[in-house]
């Protein structure tokens, strides 16, 4: 891709944070109109969780698939065919006449946000080529989750209350429309030197692993154990069937020599762990806050806002951070603090009073605030470049099985918790195991980001990347030949 002035690279990140932007409104949108969809829609606890894991199953299952393809077929062409899906997918979704309709146009949006985030974040990776720049400009785009944090109670909680939630997913309209127009005018064309061939086996298997996983979750609290057993059997199958074939192939959906790198391991579950924490928070806010306390969907908003307000500060700041003392610092901060949040609602129930629910929303959006920049920069930093499509990937992914088990996890412990005859005596008893969950998250992410962020750490990812970067010496020469 040519050099581009600094003026041009600016608005390419802007580009490309309006589509983070969609995507990450949309999920918190999506929250705060939970509780008047399951009365519309007449849903159980499982159903509002199918609302939300449909789509990030189908969107951590396609990820990897949509950024090698990006690198293949170009970037900005896989990029353009997820806007216009994702709008028409919204679309769709306002229209939707029941659950099961709502959840299978959840998914076509799905198909679309999987040609977003990690096509953009390759777009980002490839305009900023100097370190300390892209780190920066990875700042800003986690700034952007720290907007839509901020703006989706709100603007969710006015138009759920004022025109009804099908009303949610207009917003996405404008925003995609002009995203693809200016897309198509000022983001140039780029695309790995080499097309990587396509994984279909590897894709198969990743569907089934994270789809059955999910089913098994989800549905256990209402299914019978050979069922529950035999789905998680699957997984089990799959997940052994991507560690023997994927190594196996020369050019495979999942590299897995990534891994043998300490901080881009580290990040992957740290991205699982911080995700899962935000998730599951999101979910039990909402139904608390809604279905508990009474509140309508705007007065729930306004309650969560000193969260986002604290993500919306913390992840710029968190990029400057790792961008000038590395990811260290940024991820100790965001595991204490999320460790601090959960432990508060779990141990002391936080949610009985507003002066410790407003403590606790605010430690947790600190510590989600800080972890999001390390994660998507340590996972792109040390890869070759003609890879980023495939490592930004990864690191999405492992964002979106995150989400996907936080919800999945958390709902199922609050639903064979919570008795339907006494839902406001019996939530917060119910709903205190997935708050521990949700501190073990944050413990994870303080445990592993100190483990990896350290001198071993960084010389396992050179080695990886001095083994990357021959092997495509090797194989370009073989092309050449």
């Amino acid at each position: 891709m040519p050099e581009l002035s600094h003026r041009h690279r600016m608005l390419v990140l802007a580009i490309c944070c309006m589509s983070l932007l969609i995507v990450s409104l949309d999920n918190t949108v999506l929250n705060v109109a939970l509780p008047s969809m399951q009365k519309d829609l007449h849903a159980s606890v499982a159903g509002l969780q199918w609302t939300i894991d449909a789509y990030t199953l189908v969107l951590a299952s396609l990820l990897m698939l949509a950024g090698s393809t990006a690198d293949r077929i170009g970037r900005r062409k896989v990029f353009m065919a997820g806007l216009v899906l994702f709008t028409i997918g919204s679309v769709l979704c306002s229209l939707a006449p029941n659950l099961t309709s709502l959840v299978a146009f959840r998914m076509v949006q799905a198909v679309g946000g999987s040609m977003l985030n990690p096509v953009a974040m390759s777009i980002i990776t490839n305009t900023f080529t100097h370190p300390r720049e892209r780190a920066r400009a990875i700042g800003a785009w986690g700034g952007v989750v720290g907007i839509s944090m901020a703006a989706g109670p709100l603007v969710g909680g006015l138009l759920v209350d004022s025109v009804g939630w099908r009303s949610i997913f207009w917003i996405n309209l404008p925003v995609g429309v002009a995203a693809l127009l200016l897309t198509l005018r000022y983001v140039p064309e780029s695309r790995a030197p080499k097309a990587r061939r396509p994984d279909p086996i590897g894709q198969f298997l990743v569907i089934a692993l994270l789809g059955s996983l999910t089913y098994a979750i989800i549905e256990a609290p209402s299914s019978s154990a050979p069922k529950t057993l035999a789905f998680g059997g699957v997984a089990l199958a799959a997940l052994l069937g991507l560690l023997w074939y994927e190594p196996r192939r020369a050019e495979p959906l999942i590299d897995l020599r990534f891994f043998r790198s300490a901080p881009f391991s580290g990040a992957t579950v740290i991205a699982v762990s911080a995700f899962a924490a935000l998730s599951g928070f999101l979910f039990l806010s909402t139904l608390y806050l809604q279905n508990v306390r009474g509140l309508d969907a705007l007065h729930a908003g306004l309650w969560m806002l000193p969260m986002a307000a604290m993500c919306f500060v913390c992840a710029p700041a968190s990029g400057r951070l790792v961008g000038n003392r590395g990811p260290r610092l940024s991820l100790l901060i965001a595991g204490v603090a999320t460790t601090a949040s959960g432990v508060l609602f779990a141990a002391f129930e936080a949610e009985t009073s507003n002066v410790t629910l407003v403590i606790g929303y605010v430690l947790f959006g600190i510590g989600f605030g800080f972890v999001n920049a390390p994660i998507t920069n340590t996972a792109v930093s040390g890869m070759p470049r003609t890879q980023a499509g495939v490592a930004a990937a990864i690191a999405s992914t492992s964002r979106q099985i995150g989400g996907t088990l936080g919800v999945a996890v958390v709902g199922a412990v609050l639903a064979s918790g919570v008795r339907a005859s006494a839902y406001k005596d019996t939530f917060v008893s119910a709903s205190r195991p997935g708050w521990w969950i949700i501190a073990g998250c944050g413990f994870a992410v303080l445990i592993l980001g100190a483990l990896t962020s350290g001198h071993w750490a960084r010389k396992t990812a050179e080695r990886t990347a001095e083994r990357l970067e021959s092997t495509e010496i090797r194989e370009a020469a073989g092309v050449g030949a």
